[in-house]
């Protein structure tokens, strides 16, 4: 079963919230996983994928669009098909994807922000309502 961990970041700054997705990847990247993220559209899947290139210095990460290189260990997408199963899915669209359940975990990254919050609430009724082992952290952000 997958089990879901939800991010709570100290923050109301979206940009903070992409920032953390491209940590997250990076840390699961270096660990050996497979790493889809799930964007609401192209143009964000775009803008996440160029923000791994630069969000930290000294950090790289393999990664690619999901239109170009779905072999790449860190994929960036969107849409109603991920591919194969990978290890961790990163959403960042507003709605749980259809496909979760084929992941191993699942990662929500919440701001302080309503447009944000509200969803993210909505998903994680819907989450326990199922009976998804689920998870809270609380992250303390520069931001």
């Amino acid at each position: 079963m997958t089990r879901i961990d939800f991010y709570l970041l100290s923050s109301d700054q979206p940009a903070i919230r992409l920032q953390y997705a491209c940590r997250l990847a990076h840390k699961a990247w270096q660990k050996g996983h497979h790493v889809y993220l799930h964007c609401p559209d192209e143009a964000s899947a775009e803008q996440l994928d160029e923000l791994l290139w630069s969000f930290r210095e000294e950090a790289f990460v393999p990664h690619a669009l999901q239109a170009d290189h779905t072999e790449e260990p860190v994929v960036c997408g969107y849409g109603n098909d991920p591919g194969a199963a990978q290890d961790l899915l990163i959403n960042l669209s507003d709605s749980a994807p259809e496909f979760f359940s084929r992941f191993a975990r699942l990662a929500e990254i919440v701001v302080e922000q309503d447009a944000v919050r509200v969803p993210a609430r909505e998903r994680f009724r819907f989450y326990r309502e199922r009976g998804y082992p689920l998870q809270s952290h609380q992250i303390r952000t520069a931001g």
